[in-house]
């Protein structure tokens, strides 16, 4: 009990230090007033990857397209929203099954990258055929969001 909090802290801390040592980006503001970025979004969790994916899309809305770095990375169920055919949960009030792939072809349009896990896609036996082809496969999902922190990325996980 005692070490698992000692880790939560530890990566409570990492986390605020990254973000305030990246800070802004030094060419400017951007749209409405916020400062131009790099983003990174780690979905790890295919329960709530479309709120993940709609809050992208929600800042992209808010700083330009153009202001903005934005890498969404992707591992363990999250993988699964970057896989053709993957469903997301019932619209309550429409009744329609979210797809994902619509989703991931409009923000890839708006310049942003995907990535998954080839660790997941092993581990899950993920069909590597059915892989969007907007995601590039990277080594390690979790290795991947620490090296974009150190290149100055900020950190959201939705």
């Amino acid at each position: 009990m005692k070490k698992g909090i000692v880790v939560a802290t530890a990566l409570l801390g990492m986390v605020a230090t990254s973000a305030f040592a990246a800070g802004p980006a030094k060419d400017g503001s951007a749209k409405n007033g916020y400062l131009k970025s790099k983003v990174v979004y780690h979905i790890n969790n295919i329960h709530t990857a479309t709120g993940a994916l709609r809050n992208v899309k929600n800042h992209l809305n808010a700083v330009g397209d153009k202001n903005i770095e934005l890498i969404v990375v992707t591992h363990s169920s999250g993988a699964f929203a970057l896989v053709d055919g993957a469903m997301g949960k019932k619209n309550k009030k429409t009744g329609k099954v979210y797809n994902f792939n619509d989703t991931i072809a409009s923000l890839a349009n708006r310049g942003v990258k995907f990535t998954i896990c080839a660790n997941t896609i092993r581990g899950k036996k993920i069909n590597k055929n059915l892989i969007n082809e907007n995601a590039e496969v990277i080594p390690s999902g979790v290795a991947e969001v620490a090296f974009l922190q150190q290149k100055g990325y900020m950190y959201v996980k939705p």
